[in-house]
């Protein structure tokens, strides 16, 4: 039975062997066609973007807007998020990444105030909304808000 085992008709094609002459079934240009662009060597194909010489749509669209280099990100956690972590626990950034919470490499996080806060949670982060820093202190912990 494993004697009878073939590839199904034409999923195996003879490689095309170009600039072998006439008789390669090819012609003498190989399949490219006479004049122009694309009758050279592989590489040099006009670009996706390319509109034939007229001015292309990135370049007629106006530029807007601009990027602050000295924009400082968060990571956002909610309180509602923090329901895993124990009654007395301190919790910083090293704890929330190992819970998944934020990114290991983040730089800053923010601790905002959807959800109910679990039981007395020490926590330290760098920014705080109000509602959440009532939150956690209702619920008998404490918000410490770092440099």
């Amino acid at each position: 039975m494993l004697d009878r085992l073939a590839p199904r008709p034409g999923a195996q094609q003879k490689r095309k062997r170009v600039a072998r002459g006439p008789g390669s079934g090819l012609q003498k240009t190989a399949g490219r066609g006479g004049k122009g662009q694309g009758k050279n060597s592989r590489g040099n194909e006009t670009p996706a973007y390319f509109e034939g010489g007229q001015m292309p749509l990135v370049r007629r669209l106006p530029k807007r807007g601009f990027t602050n280099i000295h924009r400082v990100t968060y990571e956002i956690v909610n309180v509602g998020d923090l329901e895993g972590f124990t009654a007395g626990a301190e919790i910083d950034l090293a704890a929330l990444a190992k819970r998944g919470l934020v990114k290991r490499n983040s730089t800053k996080v923010k601790l905002l105030g959807t959800g109910d806060a679990p039981q007395g949670l020490k926590l330290r982060v760098h920014k705080a909304s109000e509602s959440a820093v009532q939150k956690v202190q209702s619920a008998g912990g404490s918000v410490e808000i770092v440099a």
